[in-house]
C-alpha cells in the first residue's frame, strides 16, 4: 500500500482486455530518490501497470495515488502535467521526424509566433551531451542506429523533467558502455528526488540500480523486499514460480560433418571485408562481437538483405546475391533483431503475421482463413504462445510472445538454415529457457542455426562454435573449451590468437 512519503502509488489496481483479467489487486509506491524495480515474466502485468501509472490505461478497479490523493489520469498528457514520463521498451519514435523534432514533438519551444529552431536544437544537444551520444540532432531517426534511438527516448524523457520516471527496459538495445553512462544519469536523477520505477529482465542491472525490488507473475505480485534481501536466483525463481538453475539446455553433440552453410570472402562495401566461415549440419554457430562489428551486416548480406561480393552456398548450391526469396526458397531464412519494425507487422493480426512467409500454402487464388486459423492453433501449441484474444494485433502481444510469434512464422517456411538475430533481446528470463529450447530443438532435427547476440553468456551457453567479429572482419573462431568470455572480448578487440591462448 501506499505510505506518506510516497509521490505516486498503485492502490488495489486491477485491470482487464474484454474478458481477460490481466492484473489482479496490484498495490505498490514510488518514493522520492528511489529507485523500484518492477519485474515478472513477459505477460506477468508489468507494462499494463506501468501504462496505467503514467495515463495511457484506466484501471478497471483501484486508483492511482500522487502524493497520497487518488486521481484519474485519462490520458499521457494529463500524466505527463503531473510529473509522471515513461521511457518505452519499443521505440515511440516518429522516424521520418529529425532527433530534434522527436524529443520536442507537442512541446516545440517558440519565439514569439515561431517555432525556436536553435533553442530547441541546443537544448537536444546537451541532452545528448549527457548521455555521451553523439548522434546529430538534424538526423531523421530512421537513419540512426537502435541503440542511439535509445538514447533519443531517454533524452526526451529526461527533457521533461519528470518527478517519477519510468523506465521500461531502457538497456535492451545498449551496449555496456551506454548502459554505465545511463545508470550515471538514474544516479542523478535520484540524488535530485526522482522516483524511479525501473523494469529490465537483466537481473544483474536490477541488483546493480534497485533500491526495492516487486516481482508481478501472472497478475499477481507475489514478492517486494528491499534489493538487498534479494539476489538474482531468488527474483529469478519468484518470477517464473520454479528453479531456474539450469537456464540453457545441455548440446547433445548434433553436429555433423556435412557442410550446411559456406560463405566465402564476403564483402559488404564499406561495412564487412573478406568473410569466410561454414556451418554445420545440426550446429548453433555463435557470432560475437562488440558494438560496430558488422555481424548483422555480415547476415544481411548473406541472406539477400544487402549488397554483397564473394560467394553463399546452402547445402552445396550457390546463392545469387541480392535474393531474400531466393535464400528463402533455398532453405535459408533471417530472424532480424527489430522484430517491431522489421520482423512482424505489429497492426496486423497473429494470423496474417504468422502465414506470411508461407502465404502461397494457404492460397488458392484466395486465402484460406480456416487453415490459417489451424496453423495459428498449432503454432501457439508449439512455440507456447500465449494468445488472450486470437484476432487481437501482434503489437499488443507481449515481447516474448511476439518473438515466439516471428519463430513461428519463420519456421512455417520449413528452412533448414535459421539466422537468429538478438533472440532473446527484451524477453524475461522464462521466455529466454523456452527460445533456447527451441533453437535447441531445431538442431536435433538436423538443422542449423547462427545466433548473434551482444550477450555474453547467452553466445557461450548455447553455441558450438563461435566466430568473434571487429569493425568488418572476422577476427577469430573458438570451439570446446576455448569459448571463454575472456578469449571472446580479446578477439573483440583486435589481439591476435596468439594473444588469446597464451
Amino acid at each position: 500500500m501506499s505510505t506518506p512519503e510516497a509521490v505516486a502509488a498503485l492502490a488495489g489496481v486491477s485491470h482487464r482486455f474484454g474478458p481477460v483479467q490481466v492484473l489482479f489487486d496490484l498495490d505498490f509506491d514510488l518514493r522520492p530518490g528511489e529507485v523500484h524495480a518492477l519485474i515478472g515474466e513477459n505477460g506477468a502485468g508489468k507494462s499494463t501497470a506501468m501504462k496505467i501509472l503514467c495515463g495511457y490505461l484506466t484501471p478497471s478497479e483501484g486508483t492511482v495515488m500522487l502524493d497520497g490523493q487518488s486521481v484519474r489520469l485519462s490520458s499521457v498528457e494529463q500524466a505527463e502535467a503531473h510529473g509522471l514520463a515513461m521511457i518505452h521498451q519499443e521505440f515511440n519514435l516518429a522516424d521520418q521526424l529529425t532527433v530534434v523534432q522527436n524529443i520536442f514533438l507537442g512541446r516545440e519551444r517558440c519565439r514569439g509566433p515561431f517555432l525556436d529552431h536553435r533553442a530547441m536544437r541546443a537544448e537536444t544537444r546537451a541532452l545528448l551531451d549527457q548521455l555521451q551520444c553523439r548522434v546529430d540532432v538534424d538526423a531523421t531517426t530512421r537513419d540512426i542506429s537502435v541503440s542511439d534511438k535509445q538514447m533519443v527516448e531517454i533524452a526526451e524523457a529526461l527533457s521533461k523533467n519528470a518527478r517519477v520516471l519510468v523506465m521500461d527496459e531502457p538497456t535492451a538495445a545498449l551496449t555496456r558502455r551506454e548502459i554505465d553512462i545511463l545508470f550515471e544519469q538514474i544516479e542523478r536523477l535520484r540524488a535530485q528526488g526522482t522516483a524511479i520505477l525501473y523494469t529490465s529482465h537483466k537481473l544483474d542491472e536490477v541488483e546493480r540500480i534497485a533500491d526495492r525490488v516487486t516481482v508481478l507473475r501472472d497478475g499477481r505480485m507475489v514478492l517486494s523486499a528491499a534489493a538487498g534481501e534479494l539476489d538474482s536466483d531468488r527474483m529469478a525463481n519468484a518470477m517464473v514460480g520454479r528453479e531456474m538453475s539450469d537456464l540453457f539446455p545441455a548440446r547433445s553433440g548434433h553436429a555433423g560433418s556435412e557442410q550446411a552453410l559456406e560463405a566465402e570472402n564476403v564483402s559488404v562495401p564499406g561495412l564487412v571485408e573478406n568473410a569466410s566461415f561454414t556451418l554445420r549440419r545440426g550446429e548453433i554457430l555463435g557470432f560475437a562481437g562488440l558494438i560496430g562489428a558488422r555481424r548483422t551486416e555480415l547476415m544481411e548480406s548473406v541472406v539477400g538483405l544487402r549488397p554483397r561480393s564473394g560467394s553463399v552456398r546452402l547445402q552445396g548450391r550457390l546463392l545469387r546475391p541480392g535474393s531474400v526469396d531466393a535464400a528463402r526458397r533455398t532453405g535459408l531464412v533471417y530472424l532480424t533483431e527489430d522484430r517491431k519494425s522489421r520482423g512482424l507487422l505489429m497492426n496486423k493480426s497473429l494470423r496474417e503475421n504468422l502465414t506470411l512467409l508461407a502465404l502461397d500454402r494457404f492460397s488458392n487464388g484466395l486465402i484460406d482463413r480456416r487453415a490459417e486459423d489451424a496453423a495459428l492453433d498449432q503454432a501457439a501449441v508449439d512455440y507456447d504462445i500465449r494468445i488472450p484474444d486470437r484476432d487481437m494485433p501482434a503489437g499488443n502481444l507481449s515481447g516474448g510472445n511476439q518473438q515466439k510469434l516471428l519463430l513461428a512464422k519463420t519456421m512455417l517456411a520449413d528452412p533448414q538454415v535459421v539466422i537468429i538475430d538478438e533472440p532473446t533481446r527484451g524477453i524475461d528470463i522464462g521466455a529466454k529457457r523456452q527460445i533456447y529450447e527451441f533453437i535447441h530443438k531445431l538442431t536435433a532435427e538436423g538443422r542449423s542455426v547462427i545466433v548473434i547476440s551482444s550477450e555474453m553468456t547467452e553466445v557461450i551457453g548455447l553455441s558450438d562454435r563461435v566466430v568473434v567479429m571487429q569493425t568488418g572482419r572476422i577476427a577469430g573462431e573458438l570451439s570446446g573449451s576455448d569459448i571463454t568470455e575472456q578469449s571472446i572480448l580479446r578477439l573483440a578487440m583486435g589481439l591476435s590468437t596468439e594473444e588469446v591462448t597464451s
